[in-house]
This record gives structure tokens, sequence and C-alpha cells, in this order.
């Protein structure tokens, strides 16, 4: 794999995640503006996680039999689409349609740029270069919050969409010039039967969900977080859209060392070990945190800091896991991938409004949601064989 194609799977991986990021410290601003509250604005995180999930399960089957290059690219222009309605849009609903359209087009890149790998890799080499894709992506959300929070600051909340609207076009030029199709099982599917049928197969392999709903609980941890992290820092703690982007981009940090140290050692360790590992260093995270925040309520440093270690236990499970679970069939690595994700952005935007609706005194709605999802985490990987 040349250099020029993973970066352009990283930018692709990196569409959807921008989307959820990039306006999150523009949220109190952006109910003032539209004159909703903050759970209404909040509520466009959910439809659009919600909107990932199902799109998942389209686009994966989708592009096992069509190939990944076409179906990418229709995705990246329904994200750009998606984002000039955000853009424009004069009131909630029109936000809330915006955002539907905008996560079925970004959640292509999510899923095809797993598939991709694992059409190229096997089961371990995918998932050192899935943890390098993501490893990479991982600046997007990263360094989102911090631009988004410069953005509101200087120009309102409607240039943050507006920044993804370009961020989507150039994208789906550089896929244009420089992806081929990868899928060698394209058009094996002929119908739809076909398709449920595969689904069946693939829902009824024990290690596939253990994988499956791991990923799914591990990132539903982080979803946790970012659910009511943004009401803490600014409404609980007063502190500015900026301070927040600056301290999110702690997790983003740990996540990015996870990532690589998946890449760097799964080879040696193996899948399972590092998933492992990764479920023990979030709980680590999730008890310091409790700790931090019940001496001092008031210091945002109490829950980001730990959770830079929660993200650095995401980097190790999320890349492992996925490519466990793509790698159950091989010959359906896109529905797989498909599945996966939607799980994974599905139990996401339940957690989320859950933890937005409990935070309005305090954090611990918060901590406590990060924790059980850690746990049942635990409970899931025992699904898979050693």
């Amino acid at each position: 794999m040349s250099r020029r194609f993973l970066l352009m799977l990283i930018i692709v991986a990196a569409v959807s995640p921008l989307g959820i990021n990039l306006y999150l410290p523009s949220m109190p601003g952006m109910a003032a503006s539209l004159g909703v509250d903050y759970a209404a604005i909040q509520f466009t995180l959910s439809v659009y996680l919600a909107a990932v999930a199902l799109g998942q399960l389209i686009i994966g089957p989708i592009s096992d039999r069509y190939g990944r290059r076409p179906v990418l690219l229709g995705g990246l222009v329904l994200f750009f689409v998606g984002s000039v309605i955000c853009m424009l849009a004069p009131n909630i609903a029109v936000l809330n349609a915006g955002r539907v359209v905008q996560a079925l087009g970004g959640c292509a890149g999510i899923t095809l740029s797993r598939a991709i790998v694992r059409d190229m890799y096997d089961r371990t080499r995918a998932a050192s270069m899935i943890a390098y894709v993501t490893m990479g992506m991982a600046v997007a959300p990263m360094i989102a919050p911090t631009i988004g929070g410069v953005l509101e600051a200087l120009h309102g909340w409607r240039i943050a969409f507006a920044f993804l609207a370009v961020f989507g076009l150039i994208t789906l030029v550089a896929v244009h010039v420089l992806l081929h199709e990868t899928n060698p099982w394209r058009g094996q599917t002929t119908n739809a039967r076909e398709l449920v049928n595969g689904y069946a197969k693939l829902v009824r392999l024990p290690s596939f969900w253990g994988f499956a709903l791991t990923a799914g609980l591990t990132s539903a941890s982080f979803f946790a977080f970012v659910g009511g992290a943004a009401y803490v820092t600014i409404n609980l703690m007063g502190r500015t859209p900026v301070e927040y982007g600056v301290y999110f981009g702690l997790v983003s940090v740990g996540y990015m060392v996870g990532n690589f140290c998946s890449g760097k050692f799964v080879t040696k360790l193996g899948p399972q070990r590092m998933i492992r590992l990764g479920i023990m260093v979030g709980g680590l995270a999730v008890t310091i945190m409790a700790g931090l925040y019940a001496l001092d309520d008031m210091v945002p440093a109490f829950i980001f800091v730990p959770t830079m270690l929660l993200g650095l236990g995401n980097g190790l499970v999320l890349p492992n896991c996925i490519a466990g679970a793509v790698s159950v069939k091989p010959d359906m690595a896109g529905a797989a991938s498909g599945l996966a994700g939607s799980m994974q952005i599905g139990l996401g935007a339940v957690v989320a409004p859950v933890v937005g609706a409990l935070v309005s005194v305090s954090a611990w709605p918060m901590i406590l949601v990060t924790a059980i999802c850690i746990v049942l985490s635990a409970l899931t990987i025992l699904l898979v064989k050693s």
C-alpha cells in the first residue's frame, strides 16, 4: 500500500468523525441562535449517529455487490450535499434533515475504508493496517473541536458546516483520482434475498457478535463522554467552547497512541490480547476519573485527562475488534464492516442522548454510563473463542 493510498484512506475514514466532532463546541451557541434548548441541539448528534448506524447496514452489502469505489464516491457526494443543507438551515427541522443526509454519506468512509483494507490483507495484517488508518484518522476528532471552537468564536456555527462541505469535496476528488476497485468478490451477490441470507449467516457466528458487540460497547463508552462533556465543561464548569476544544484534543491523543500500539504490537501479541488489554485500560481510566471528579467537580482536567486514557483503551480495542469482525467471512467484508459499524455507532446513538439528558447538574451520570459500557464490553469479548 503506497503512502498516497494510505493517506487517502485516512482522509476517507476521517469524514464522518469530522461530522461528529467539529460542531460540538458550537452546540450551546446553536441552541441560542435557533431558539431551542440544548437537548434539541444534542439530538442532532443522536440523529447523525442513528443515520450512520442505518446507513452502514445498507452501504456495506451494496459495496460487496457493486464494488467499493462507486459506492464511496456516491457517499461523499451525499456528505457534501448534507453539509450544505446544514450550513443553510433556517431551523432545527432542516438542520436535522441535513444531518441525516450528511451522515448517510459520511458513513461510507467508515465502512469502506475498513473493507478496502480487508480486501487487501489477511486478518492480523488487516488489524495492523486498520490501526494505522485509525491512528491517522484520529487527528480529525483531535483537532476538530479546536477548529470548531475557533470558527464559532470568529464566525458563528454555520461556518463549521461550510468547512465540512469543503472537506467532503476535497475528499471526493482524492478518491476519484486514487482509488481503484479492491473488492475481488463483487458481483457474486446478485439480489436482495442473497444479501439478507448473507447477513443471516453472519449473525449466526458467535465470534462475529463477540467482536462487533465489544467494539460497539467500547465505542459507546466514548460516546457517553461525548454526550455530556460539552455541557459539563461549558455550562456547569463555566469554560469557553475554545477551552472545551483544546481539552478534547487530549482524548484523541490517547486514541492515536492506542492505535499506534495496536499497529505495532498486534502481530506479536495477537488481536485478542490487545482487546483485553484495552478493556482493562478503559476500566482504569473511568476509575481514575471518578476519584478525581469526587475531589473537585469544577476542574476540566479531572475528567479530560483520565478520558485520554480511555481513548488509549479504545485505540487498542477497536481496530482489533473491527478486523476480527470483517474476517469471520472475508467474502462479506463489506456487510460485516457495515453491521459491526452499525452496532458501534448505534449504541453510541442510544447512549449519547441518555447522558445528555442526565448531566443537568453533575457529570456523575456520564461517568456511571461510561463504566457500565466498559464492564459489558469485558463480558461480550468472551463470545470470541481464543
